[in-house]
């Protein structure tokens, strides 16, 4: 019997790509992601894939995905946790909703999940979680603060739960990517940028160095030369001059 993995945010940019290789691989797909279209054509394309359209920062969405995959009589052996999108402005400018909404994306439904998958896969002392965080998670990020702190979050729970784990045969990945080409920047509100043209890797190397990363079982993986000096800068420049230089770049 193929093994599960579920794939979250699977309706666009990283989350296709993470199906294509999945389904390469020989996994049966569960992809969430609120475009039901979307899914539905990915699944026909890939076969052996079972779309459900939810929208998992909605309270007790998760829930209701977990009760879905029981009642199908799938046991996920892979959770792909990409599902998240982030928001340029003003901290006290930018729509306050929206921005509790992020947290429960980002932050709240990953958690979820972990926790959901976690107790069954060190049961079986096997299984892996990929979270999907960003090089923003190494430093604040002035005018998208709240993004920043959310992809801090998943590092920080990523690499805690790497160790946990470990012991019981459980792969615990965080793929922390920088710019890359999806739709990542128009849902967040960036405008042109001549530089993110420049260093944004596309997504089929970043899925695969994630998925490399978690068959090694690699706690953090990011991906690209440019990519790793950028977040592993902040260990030798102090914050205040970090924090500066984010809140300075524009978008």
């Amino acid at each position: 019997m193929n093994k599960v993995a579920l794939v979250t945010g699977a309706s666009a940019g990283l989350g296709v790509e993470f199906a294509r290789q999945l389904s390469r691989r020989g996994y049966r797909l569960v992809l969430a992601a609120r475009r039901k279209d979307r899914l539905e054509e990915l699944a026909k394309d890939l076969g052996n894939t079972r779309a459900v359209a939810i929208d998992l920062s909605k309270a007790n969405a998760t829930a209701k995905l977990m009760a879905d995959i029981e009642a199908n009589g799938e046991t996920i052996d892979l959770l792909v946790n990409n599902a998240g999108f982030g928001l340029i402005g003003r901290f006290a400018q930018l729509d306050a909703k929206r921005e509790r909404q992020m947290i429960d994306l980002n932050v709240g439904a990953l958690t979820d999940l972990c926790r959901a998958a976690a107790p069954a896969m060190i049961e079986r002392k096997s299984g892996g979680i990929l979270n999907v965080a960003s090089t923003a998670a190494f430093q604040p990020g002035p005018r998208m603060a709240v993004y920043y702190a959310t992809k801090a979050f998943v590092l920080s729970l990523s690499e805690a739960l790497h160790e946990e784990l470990k012991p019981h045969g459980v792969h615990v990945t965080c793929l922390c990517p920088g710019p890359t080409r999806t739709e990542f920047g128009e849902v967040a509100g960036f405008g042109g940028n001549g530089l993110f043209d420049r260093v944004a890797m596309e997504s089929p190397e970043v899925v695969t160095a994630g998925l490399e990363g978690l068959d090694r079982n690699r706690a953090v993986v990011v991906p690209g030369v440019v990519n790793k000096l950028t977040a592993f800068s902040g260990r030798l420049v102090p914050r205040s001059v970090t924090r500066k230089v984010a809140g300075s770049i524009k978008y």
